[in-house]
């Protein structure tokens, strides 16, 4: 029952937030209507099991009269019945895709937002692939997975299993009194005990479900999370290609590859396993009540107590009840691969949660504006996520204008000191001051590029078209790239066609294309030679007379396009950083 609980929870956690958005009432008035035909179904299904006593009467006394009124009267309901369930459906799915493109706006602003996705994956990213969890997971909490059956349609089926229950149990009680109980020609009159057959009938049947099919739940979450592993990996070797192939790695990556298929390999096997056994039971159980309720009240036709028409009536009255009563037990494995769904979603949320607690929670590194004409760096100490000291920078000042290299020993933290100013890493303590209004930008060493024509793809961040295309091209021309300027409207992967050295070429274009108050740069022109190097830094003091340029570096070259040095160099556990002459560079 706790487990129970605990699921609904979850449910209803992930489920009610879409019926309170700005899209509610589109939502719930489809909703409404989803649940208005549903009942309405429901009211058919009443009419149609008295129908059958009327029908099988007429065969059996061979009234043509009442045979053919009845013919009519079911075509009618069966007219009502078809329009409803094409509507129904109709309805069911524009409510589907109106939630999942909410959802999945929603799931995708938590992952992208204040750099969430990068904490995440520096606490360990509990949520492993997000890229499913986003677009394959809520989908199938939706929508409904292989086995078909997602919110709206568990909850249809629930919502039928009620009503029809509240419809039928009344006419099965009254069925029992009018077909009394026979064995072995003794009559027995038990107030409802075709109701009570059928309740019996269901819990036993849902009782062994549960026990041979619970094992499903935890089975098909590692199913989903093997498959994404390998579909990860198999990307991983695609955008890596180059590398694998210059060390030869094709068989120790088909070896990984085939490792981690073994994975999806033998737990399918523990599914299919499970299911094996599990579909054993539930088709036992579906084919056994087809003749069950006839067992029951064939006796007393037998004893002609009740014409066919009755008999008909009772059987189709008892396996309603039998059907509404047994819901479990017939959706047993869609539940369970819908709950590892739910488990995955509330595990993304999870380490959402978490990557926003950290990036607020004390001790954090606290990035603000203010006014000052510096950046200001007080008391700074900045910690691995583990909590172990990396690097202290005390108290420090840059200047307007300054143009400032930061060197020291690989592995010292220099980048993470970078990334802590731009405030994406938080752990640690202190305060960097950033005077307001100031636009500040870190190139990496491997600049990213979208999948996007030339010019948006060195505009990123900024929206498509906000730059004139020909300022693109020139910036292009001006870094070293003249092949690629009448490219500047093609769109292609870009990080894939380039080399590296080509790639930092063009985030150099990027930098001088947004100008910048503060430009940070993580190695990033590690990848070319000195004299392209050099012409890209006197590009950049001419093109950015005024903005303050921190660089990380190791060529001793490099000290010709700076003033100041700040260099890392050990104390104790940690480093610390401090001004440094210029000579040497590293």
């Amino acid at each position: 029952m706790k487990g129970i609980l605990s699921t609904l929870a979850i449910v209803w956690r992930l489920a009610s937030p879409y019926f309170r958005s700005e899209d509610r009432w589109p939502g719930r008035i489809l909703l409404a209507a989803v649940i208005i035909i549903e009942l309405s179904i429901v009211g058919i299904t009443v009419l149609i099991n008295e129908w059958n006593n009327r029908f099988y009467n007429a065969l059996q006394e061979r009234n043509w009269d009442t045979f053919v009124h009845q013919i009519g009267y079911f075509c009618i309901l069966a007219a009502i019945y078809i329009v409803l369930a094409v509507y129904q459906l109709y309805l069911n799915q524009w409510l589907q895709i109106r939630w999942r493109r909410w959802m999945t706006r929603q799931y995708l602003d938590h992952w992208l937002q204040g750099a969430n996705h990068y904490r995440m994956q520096l606490l360990g990213d509990a949520a492993d692939n997000p890229d499913q969890r986003i677009s394959e997971d809520v989908r199938y909490f939706i929508e409904g997975g292989p086995s078909g059956a997602g919110i709206i349609d568990i909850g249809l089926r629930l919502l039928n299993s009620v009503v029809t229950l509240a419809s039928f149990a009344a006419i099965l009680w009254g069925l029992s009194a009018a077909a009394p109980l026979h064995v072995f020609g003794v009559r027995h009159d038990i107030p409802g005990y075709l109701l009570w057959a059928a309740l019996i009938y269901a819990v036993v049947g849902t009782t062994f479900t549960h026990l041979i099919g619970r094992a499903l739940i935890a089975l098909n979450f590692q199913q989903q999370r093997y498959e994404a592993d390998f579909r990860f990996n198999l990307v991983r070797v695609r955008e890596n290609s180059e590398q694998i192939a210059l060390l030869a790695g094709e068989p120790a990556e088909n070896d990984r590859l085939l490792m981690r298929f073994g994975n999806v390999v033998s737990n399918w096997y523990a599914i299919m396993t499970r299911q094996k056994k599990l579909t054993f039971l539930t088709a036992s159980y579906g084919q056994a009540a087809v003749v069950f309720p006839y067992i029951m009240a064939a006796p007393a036709y037998f004893a002609n107590v009740i014409q066919l028409g009755g008999l008909m009536q009772t059987a189709n009255a008892f396996g309603r009840v039998q059907e509404a009563l047994s819901v479990f037990v017939t959706i047993y494995r869609s539940l369970a691969e819908w709950r590892a769904v739910i488990e995955r979603l509330d595990g993304f949320d999870q380490s959402v949660a978490k990557a926003r607690a950290v990036a607020v929670t004390p001790p954090v590194i606290d990035v603000t504006a203010g006014d000052t004409a510096a950046l200001s760096i007080k008391d700074l100490a900045v910690r691995l996520p583990n909590g172990v000291p990396l690097v202290n920078a005390g108290n420090l000042t840059i200047a307007p204008g300054e143009r400032v290299l930061v060197s020291g020993p690989s592995g010292a933290g220099k980048s993470t000191l970078l990334r802590a100013l731009a405030g994406i890493w938080p752990f640690g303590g202190g305060t960097f001051t950033v005077p307001k209004g100031a636009r500040l930008m870190t190139l990496p060493q491997r600049p990213y590029f979208p999948i996007a024509p030339l010019a948006a793809a060195v505009a990123y961040p900024a929206e498509p078209g906000t730059f004139d295309a020909a300022k693109v091209a020139e910036l292009v021309i001006a870094v070293g790239l003249p092949a690629l300027a009448p490219r500047i409207e093609e769109e292609a992967h870009w990080n894939r066609m380039l080399s590296l050295g080509e790639q930092q070429r063009l985030g150099i274009a990027r930098a001088l294309l947004h100008a910048p108050d503060y430009l940070f740069l993580d190695e990033a022109t590690a990848s070319l030679d000195e004299p392209s190097e050099a012409a890209l830094y006197s590009l950049l003091q001419q093109r950015l007379p005024k903005a303050t340029i921190v660089s990380i570096g190791h060529r001793s070259t490099l000290a010709a396009f700076h003033r100041r040095r700040l260099a890392f160099t050990r104390d104790g556990d940690h480093y610390k950083v401090g001004d440094a002459s210029l000579t040497p560079a590293a």
